[in-house]
């Protein structure tokens, strides 16, 4: 199902998608060495519930998981790259967390995922990796507008992620989003440029770049979720909702101001 929202479903997406941008960047800054996984999980649940949403992970049961995810947020260290289930591990300096947040207000969801180093050792291969994913998704975001076709934005992403020398997943994407979390269309992380659906105003799109730093091949955990790089290398996971509009593409899972 692809859903076309109106003027003021928009506007309630718009309320959504900051909430989850804001989230994820009050989560980034409160983030220490030495936080707590189980922690990063508490602090979102009671900015969630504070805001009077809902996550869409909590009682998330796709086929490819074991059970319930029963958390608030993805977290991922290192070599897990998505559905990452939080646990009782202690950040140290120099990880690479990703944080992958959806939640459901007014009657729409929002999707986002950011990933950074904690503390100050750097790894310039950790930047590079979190900045190939960033600059993927800035380059699909700018060829979304009416009338593009989905492939466009894949083969966008596909090109930045190859140009920089990472081989690419293609199990799992980016996906057409609105009163719930994944629906049609899938947004593949590369493709051929003017295939698939045709954008249109209304459409929301939850495009997600993600990379590993020497393999396209994905393991499971022992808890049924969470996804690591096969050979354990670092990976990146960098996500926004936009909303197709008039004039191209407006990214709705930007955090408020800090005067709004």
């Amino acid at each position: 199902m692809i859903e076309i929202l109106n003027e003021a479903e928009l506007s309630r997406a718009a309320v959504t998608g900051q909430l989850v941008g804001t989230i994820l960047h009050d989560l980034k800054s409160r983030i220490r060495v030495g936080t707590n996984l189980l922690e990063v999980d508490r602090w979102a649940k009671a900015m969630i519930l504070e805001a009077d949403a809902t996550s869409c992970y909590i009682d998330y049961e796709p086929s490819f998981g074991r059970g319930p995810f029963g958390y608030y947020i993805c977290v991922g260290v290192n070599d897990a790259v998505l559905h990452g289930k939080p646990h009782d591990y202690q950040l140290a300096d120099g990880d690479l967390l990703t944080l992958d947040l959806a939640v459901v207000k007014g009657g729409v969801a929002a999707d986002a995922a950011i990933s950074f180093i904690v503390g100050s050792t750097r790894d310039p291969a950790d930047d590079a990796l979190i900045d190939s994913t960033e600059r993927a998704l800035a380059a699909a975001i700018a060829a979304a507008r009416p009338g593009a076709r989905i492939g466009d934005l894949s083969h966008a992403i596909g090109s930045v992620l190859a140009e920089a020398g990472y081989e690419i997943n293609m199990e799992f994407d980016g996906h057409g989003i609105g009163s719930t979390m994944h629906q049609d269309p899938h947004v593949a992380n590369d493709g051929r440029p003017g295939r698939g659906v045709r954008l249109r105003s209304g459409m929301l799109l939850a495009i997600e770049p993600w990379v590993m730093a020497d393999t396209n091949r994905l393991v499971t955990d022992e808890d049924g979720w969470t996804l690591r790089s096969a050979t354990g290398c670092r990976t990146a996971h960098t996500e926004h909702t936009i909303a197709i509009v008039e004039d191209g593409a407006r990214v709705l899972t930007l955090p408020a101001s800090p005067t709004t």
